[in-house]
């Protein structure tokens, strides 16, 4: 009798268990997963919405002014001397716009 009770009572704190696993990957996920997934989708489509003429900044810093746009590069002018850099659109962190809209979100 002492056995069959000892094991209905592991059998239902495996439940409990299982369903804690459960909750802690939903919580997982709803944390840091799908948050991050919106991000990277954000990000490709302002990569994929350049036009000529965005000023934009490189992950690396740099600031400058697209001239000319490629599959999968990007040539920008920097400063008054158009000295002028190709990169790969990858490394394409923000566009003027996409940092005036951030700062408008935020004074609110």
């Amino acid at each position: 009798m002492l056995f069959l009770t000892a094991t209905s009572s592991t059998a239902a704190g495996g439940g409990s268990m299982i369903i804690m696993l459960v909750a802690m990957f939903a919580i997982f996920y709803f944390m840091i997963i799908r948050p991050e997934n919106k991000k990277k989708k954000k990000t490709e489509e302002m990569r994929n919405s350049l036009s000529l003429g965005d000023e934009i900044t490189t992950i690396g810093g740099i600031i400058g002014k697209i001239v000319q746009i490629t599959e999968d590069t990007i040539t920008f002018e920097t400063g008054e001397d158009r000295v002028r850099l190709q990169t790969k659109k990858w490394a394409i962190s923000t566009t003027a716009k996409m940092e005036a809209e951030e700062a408008a979100k935020a004074k609110k």
